[in-house]
């Protein structure tokens, strides 16, 4: 084909590059440093983080014990899969008993917080072999597939993830969820609730709302999951923030702070529950650095007695709170701490960041979040204090 010319115009052409996926609202800030309750961004400029990156951070950044166990395992080896024996998770496990009082449960590794709370729901649904799941308003579980459904969100629930298996209930109504046992109870196969939902504004369930999950699901022969993944792990001044209700639950679920950056999840599951080869399952979970990782963090919570300073701490910021007149309602436990602010001041939040170098999270519209360090001191939460004072006031 004589004359033909086949080699591409480059006339037209701009270069190429592959971009991050816009899902995600950034504030122009570079994190470049960090350490204990404070990080720094690419211009040196200081900020107090009362946010943990999203209650992840429970030791604090860049603990010298947890930097040291890390780099010592990596050293000797990061991973391999779960075909071998690893005595770390064994480790894991005993030390998770211990910290969290529940010695005779099992543990079972994962990577995130979803997962976790799929693996449960899952094992709900092998135990009794029912489809059903109640949930609740303002609930939030995940983003995967089964987690996603039983959140509280349609916005972020995909057709794919649509079921008609999940039930959800008004939060703390006792008689809805009697009624609900009453029509269905033979059909559910779980319950699933946050101590304290998170996303959902800091709201806590009643003491008398979780003993009522437990005596139906014991009535009904259904599974009492225990949501802990944000507000567990220490963060309430008890392990698991159900705790305070009186009663265990089934299986506990738990991410976030555990690894204190680094992603690793798990449940820990009551003693009623017999595995099989198979049953559940996961690459990554409880690999040797997941692991080194999770034990540097409940030895450095044993240690200093970070549940008891989340308690203390966390009760003087919010008696505090309360006596602003300008807040509408301070909600939470220990270092969980929902502060709820007139519409007149949603500015707030943006200017603690921007104006005093303060993080904290926020649950809409109005509800400012912290979720610290368990290890925050009073020093730090009086800088707070100051700087949200001149905001309100």
């Amino acid at each position: 084909m004589e004359g033909l010319n086949l080699k591409p115009s480059t006339s037209n052409l701009t270069p190429q590059i592959m971009n991050l996926f816009d899902v995600y609202p950034l504030n122009d800030i570079e994190i470049t440093k960090a350490s204990g309750s404070n990080v720094w961004d690419a211009n040196e400029q200081k900020y107090l983080d009362l946010y943990g990156g999203h209650a992840v951070i429970s030791i604090g950044h860049t603990h010298p014990h947890y930097v040291k166990r890390l780099t010592e395992q990596l050293s000797k080896v990061g991973f391999y899969s779960n075909s071998v024996k690893i005595p770390l998770q064994v480790q894991l496990a005993e030390k998770l008993g211990e910290v969290s009082g529940k010695k005779d449960y099992q543990l079972f590794l994962c990577n995130s917080g979803a997962e976790a709370n799929e693996n449960a729901l899952k094992l709900a649904s092998f135990y009794n072999g029912r489809k059903k799941v109640v949930a609740f308003t303002g609930a939030f579980h995940g983003r995967t597939s089964l987690a996603v459904a039983v959140t509280d969100n349609p916005k972020i629930v995909a057709p794919v993830n649509q079921t008609e298996n999940v039930i959800f209930l008004p939060h703390n109504n006792e008689v809805a969820l009697e009624e609900t046992f009453k029509a269905q109870g033979n059909e559910i196969a779980a319950v699933i609730i946050e101590g304290i939902q998170g996303v959902g504004g800091i709201k806590e369930a009643s003491k008398s709302f979780l003993q009522k999950i437990r005596s139906l699901c014991d009535e009904y022969n259904a599974v009492y999951i225990a949501d802990s993944v944000q507000c567990g792990y220490g963060r309430t001044g008890l392990f698991y923030s159900h705790d305070y209700a009186g009663v265990e639950a089934d299986v506990y679920t738990m991410a976030k702070g555990m690894g204190n950056g680094f992603p690793v999840a798990g449940i820990s599951i009551a003693p009623k529950f017999k595995a099989w080869h198979g049953e559940l399952g996961t690459t990554f979970g409880g690999n040797h650095l997941a692991c080194a990782a999770a034990l540097a963090v409940l030895e450095i919570m044993d240690q200093d007695n970070l549940m008891k300073n989340a308690e203390e701490v966390g009760n003087y910021l919010i008696a505090e709170l309360k006596k602003f007149k300008q807040v509408i309602e301070v909600r939470g436990r220990g270092l969980m701490i929902g502060i709820e602010l007139p519409a007149e001041l949603a500015h707030v939040k943006k200017e603690l960041l921007f104006t005093h170098h303060i993080f904290t999270g926020e649950a809409k519209p109005n509800v400012i979040r912290l979720l610290p360090a368990l290890n925050l001191t009073k020093a730090h939460a009086d800088e707070f204090l100051e700087a949200f004072g001149k905001l309100i006031n």
